[in-house]
């Protein structure tokens, strides 16, 4: 009997993994995309690592990427990029909105 109980249990998905909602508003460089950029860059990106000869360590390392389009384009996976992070699944697409969004207003360092 105890089986037979067991084997109907289930969990709601909204319990489960929370809301799919993703909140781009007043997305900063400090406050939200640093952290993306550490959590998923650094390891091959940073100064000590430099893979590909690529450091997007800091504001100012980052931002020529930004500008160029490339950021964007390894991220969203885009033709003609080499899609970031390598060998991994993609970002998050709460994460790309974020970046997206960030740089539509300004990439500024705030």
């Amino acid at each position: 009997m105890s089986l037979f109980i067991a084997s109907c249990y289930y969990d709601k998905e909204e319990e489960l993994y929370g809301t799919a909602e993703c909140s781009t508003e007043g997305v900063t460089f400090s406050g939200n995309i640093l952290k993306i950029i550490e959590d998923n860059c650094y390891r091959c990106h940073d100064a000590a690592n430099n893979f590909g000869g690529i450091t997007i360590e800091g504001y100012d390392n980052l931002k020529p990427y930004v500008d160029s389009g490339a950021l964007i384009g390894v991220i969203k996976r885009e033709n003609g990029f080499s899609p970031m992070p390598k060998n991994e699944p993609p970002l998050l697409e709460c994460d790309i909105e974020k970046i997206e969004v960030w740089i539509m207003n300004g990439a500024l360092n705030n």
